[in-house]
């Protein structure tokens, strides 16, 4: 790479194997705005859809990548293929427990078009 200048390729693999990509991202390219990207590209035919950025952590090498860190940054050169493309993983967190430690209740899509509160312990 010359100077850290040159497009990296990345793909992101949903939950259930499919991918979004892989597409070329500019190495200063930041988690945040890879989720953005994966949120825009979301298919719709899923029945678990992130709502904001904040319900997805994409991991790459087993590490949660943090938000403000840039592609660049988070990448683990050991192991990559120069030329290759990166694979991150999609993971959508299910809604953070409340003080008493129990999960609140989230409105949640079914497959017959009406909707369900579903209590998550």
């Amino acid at each position: 790479m010359a100077g850290g200048r040159d497009p990296i390729e990345v793909r992101f693999r949903l939950f259930d194997g499919t991918d979004i990509g892989p597409n070329n991202h500019a190495p200063s390219t930041t988690v945040a705005a890879l989720k953005e990207l994966v949120l825009a590209r979301w298919p719709q035919d899923k029945d678990i859809v992130p709502k904001s950025v904040n319900d997805v952590k994409l991991i790459s090498a087993g590490r949660i990548l943090e938000n403000n860190r840039t592609l660049a940054e988070s990448r683990v050169p050991l192991g990559e293929v120069p030329g290759g493309v990166i694979t991150m993983h999609v993971v959508v967190h299910p809604p953070q427990a409340d003080k008493s430690g129990f999960q609140s209740k989230t409105q949640t899509k079914v497959q017959s078009g009406t909707q369900a509160w579903l209590v998550l312990c």
